[in-house]
């Protein structure tokens, strides 16, 4: 006879849903403060908290709807509102309506990333992202931030962030495709040569964090853009 966990077992996975919550708060009130080699690092820590709440309600099997939802609303306030309010004071303010119309576009569009998300999810879990997932979009936020504060000689190229998080907007909105790790299919004959893969990557982040992050996070964002072409113009090909 399956015997369901104690209420309380409940109470873990809302825990790193809050945790999350309360990292992107914190990253806000670094932003409001000017330390901007420091709060985008609380939305990493985001990510990571976001990443522990659905796979420790799996083990403990206290999945819930409640659970789902509070997710839903954790991940616009981490991943949206967060990066968005960051990307404005570090640079969306000195351009005035133009710099709130860019952030404020960051957060509805992921909002509409997210329903979009709970509406497919409550009938298939996908396997693969349509569109940019938000987390992804603020971690990309994140990383150019960062980037810019380890080399200041790159100051006078700030601009150029703001069409950088249009784009990511409209990436989450659209319809490429991109991969889901939730459902990777790790055979055993294929461990050894992920293991490789693994230890050189993560010495590659060790050694260089922000710019080996942000190769990764680079790599996976073209993924998908690359991954359209490359069907588009073999659809074209074939065609003709």
């Amino acid at each position: 006879m399956h015997q369901s966990p104690p209420p309380i077992a409940y109470l873990l996975p809302n825990f790193f849903t809050a945790a999350s919550i309360f990292s992107g708060f914190y990253a806000i009130a670094l932003a409001l403060e000017g330390s901007f080699d420091v709060a985008p690092w609380f939305i990493f820590l985001a990510l990571i908290f976001d990443g522990l709440d659905g796979r420790v309600a799996r083990l403990t099997n206290t999945a819930s709807h409640f659970g789902v939802e509070f997710d839903s609303l954790a991940d616009i306030v981490a991943f949206g509102v967060a990066p968005a309010l960051i990307l404005y004071l570090y640079i969306g303010e000195v351009y005035g309506r133009i710099g709130i119309v860019v952030s404020a576009l960051f957060i509805i569009f992921g909002a509409v990333r997210l329903a979009r998300f709970n509406v497919t999810t409550a009938r298939i879990e996908p396997s693969v992202f349509i569109g940019l997932p938000i987390p992804t979009a603020a971690i990309m936020i994140a990383i150019v931030i960062l980037l810019f504060e380890r080399y200041s000689g790159f100051e006078k190229y700030k601009l150029f962030i703001l069409p950088f998080a249009i784009v990511l907007a409209i990436l989450m909105v659209s319809n490429i495709r991109y991969p889901s790790f939730k459902k990777m299919n790790f055979k055993a004959f294929h461990f050894i040569r992920f293991l490789i893969g693994f230890i050189i990557v993560a010495m590659g982040v060790f050694i260089y964090p922000i710019e080996g992050m942000a190769t990764l996070a680079a790599g996976y964002l073209l993924y998908g853009p690359l991954r359209a072409s490359f069907y588009m113009i073999r659809r074209l090909f074939y065609k003709a």
